[in-house]
């Protein structure tokens, strides 16, 4: 029987969003870029087959009037304390224990849907994913009556690893590239973003490739 995902995506207020990426736009697009992003990875996780549900832990009135359009289910931060504590909530509590559950960062503007699906796909237990650099996590899976246990932070991968969750190697690299400095920006240039964060950086006069159309 196939699995139905319920995915988990926190995120900041906008105005506070994404600190290490100043600079890379003007200062008065900062926000926009952070809420590009969002879109772009709500609308790719959406367009797959594995996630049947899609909850946004926020308190951002924007971002969260943004993807209630796009079809996520929004909830308040009600821990209000930190990534951990809001990814465990999104998950443990909103979602339940007995569903399988993920949680992604929220700045993956190349995120393909196809490359969500093969890595729940390959989630058999306990799960995660590494970044690009092979240090932070871009996401974690756990299955049905399993805790979340999110490590998030400076080293996650490694503490994921320690943890005992399951590394996923597969060659996902729209999934793997999250957005934390200009140099990471970059590099999303070069995969392919999303249709908003593409737009916005046309704006911008930048030259971008644009992921086509789910």
């Amino acid at each position: 029987m196939d699995r139905e995902w319920v995915a988990v995506i926190p995120v900041k207020r906008l105005s506070a969003a994404k600190s290490r990426l100043r600079g890379a736009v003007p200062a008065a697009r900062h926000a926009d870029l952070a809420l590009a992003m969002v879109r772009d990875t709500v609308s790719a996780v959406l367009a797959g087959s594995a996630v049947a549900e899609l909850v946004v832990v926020t308190d951002d009135t924007q971002a969260a009037a943004a993807v209630t359009a796009l079809g996520a289910r929004v909830v308040p931060d009600v821990p209000g304390a930190d990534l951990n504590g809001a990814m465990r909530f999104g998950a443990d509590e909103v979602a339940g224990l007995g569903r399988f559950r993920a949680v992604l960062a929220g700045d993956l503007p190349a995120l393909r849907p196809g490359q969500l699906d093969e890595a729940l796909g390959a989630a058999l237990g306990r799960s995660f994913v590494a970044d690009a650099a092979g240090t932070g996590t871009v996401l974690l899976a756990v299955p049905p009556g399993e805790p979340l246990d999110p490590r998030f932070g400076i080293g996650s991968a490694s503490a994921h690893a320690t943890s005992g969750a399951t590394p996923l190697t597969g060659d996902w690299p729209g999934l793997r590239q999250d957005v934390d400095t200009p140099d990471d920006l970059a590099r999303v240039l070069t995969l392919g973003a999303g249709r908003h964060t593409c737009a916005l950086l046309r704006d911008l006069g930048l030259t971008v490739s644009c992921v086509p159309a789910a």
